[in-house]
């Protein structure tokens, strides 16, 4: 071999490693570009899913009151998941709004266990696009009945697969894990599913179960046994689970959402935004609860029309 052919043969590969490189290049600078953007990103939003035959126009008055209470308004994020696997978007995310709210609904908003999974699969595909966009690493979830259903079986078939997503925070209102059974004898198939998953639920996160009652022992249409029937899917698989129990005027179901005394628990314990978490002596509320480990606090509250009272029991 000649040194001229050699050295031409070294030119075409010092060429080839340098075309090889300039896109590697590119792409890792992209790469780290993305990940810093992840790992320091403050965003940390609240993910509302309403219940069946509720759209994502479910939680506005929620919203709403939840923005009478703070400076530093949340910004309010439709979207929808349709059948064919389209999402549309309605509304924004404000700049500098590190806890805004974004409400996912479904064109699929049916009742019953099949659809309560596809609903979840539906919804692990917005998170996806979401997580995407936006590029959060944590977030807090807020179900409202079968939203409850659909967050649970989000976490349970699908979470796993976001490594670097914490969920720090789960609150599920009026939410029925057993439907409307009256006994946790009668287990339905849902049920035993859940907790038989129950494993694949992050064991760092805090879940608060909200029951309303008109009727003492329902909502006038979830029975409070099957709301409290959460406790077998999260209770010592999670790190806090504390029911909570909503009794009094506007604590049927429909109503709960923007039920006063819901928004105020949802200050209190979900939102991190302007430290509403915090109580006057600056220490968050659930530590409270962990010093009266399964014993039940009853706590009388007053609003302007009526006297509510919430039954808490922590786990």
């Amino acid at each position: 071999m000649t040194k001229k052919r050699t050295r031409i043969i070294l030119f075409v590969t010092l060429i080839f490693i340098i075309l090889l490189a300039i896109p590697s290049y590119f792409w890792t600078k992209s790469n780290i570009k993305e990940l810093n953007a992840f790992y320091n990103s403050k965003l940390s939003p609240v993910i509302m899913i309403p219940g069946s035959s509720a759209t994502e126009n479910r939680f506005d008055t929620l919203v709403t009151k939840l923005n009478q209470h703070t400076r530093n308004k949340h910004s309010l994020l439709k979207v929808k998941v349709w059948n064919n696997g389209k999402i549309t978007y309605k509304g924004k995310i404000r700049a500098n709004d590190n806890e805004p709210i974004i409400v996912v609904g479904f064109e699929n908003n049916k009742d019953g266990y099949s659809n309560i999974k596809k609903q979840a699969r539906m919804f692990n595909q917005a998170f996806a696009a979401l997580q995407a966009r936006y590029k959060f690493n944590n977030f807090k979830g807020i179900g409202h009945s079968n939203g409850g259903l659909i967050y649970t079986d989000f976490l349970e078939q699908y979470f796993n697969e976001y490594s670097q997503v914490e969920i720090k925070r789960l609150m599920t209102i009026g939410t029925p894990y057993n439907f409307d059974e009256t006994s946790i004898s009668n287990k339905t198939e849902m049920l035993a599913d859940f907790i038989a998953n129950r494993e694949s639920i992050p064991t760092n996160l805090t879940v608060y179960s909200v029951a309303g009652t008109e009727t003492y022992d329902s909502d006038r249409l979830v029975p409070e046994s099957s709301v409290s029937a959460g406790k077998y899917i999260y209770q010592k698989q999670v790190k806090h689970f504390t029911e909570i129990t909503v009794t009094g005027e506007d604590a049927e179901h429909s109503d709960l959402p923007q039920n006063d005394e819901v928004v105020s628990l949802i200050e209190r314990y979900m939102l991190d935004n302007q430290n509403q978490g915090m109580n006057r002596k600056g220490k968050n509320p659930q530590d409270n609860l962990q010093k009266q480990d399964k014993k039940k606090i009853v706590m009388p509250v007053k609003n302007w029309y009526n006297y509510l009272f919430l039954e808490i029991i922590t786990f």
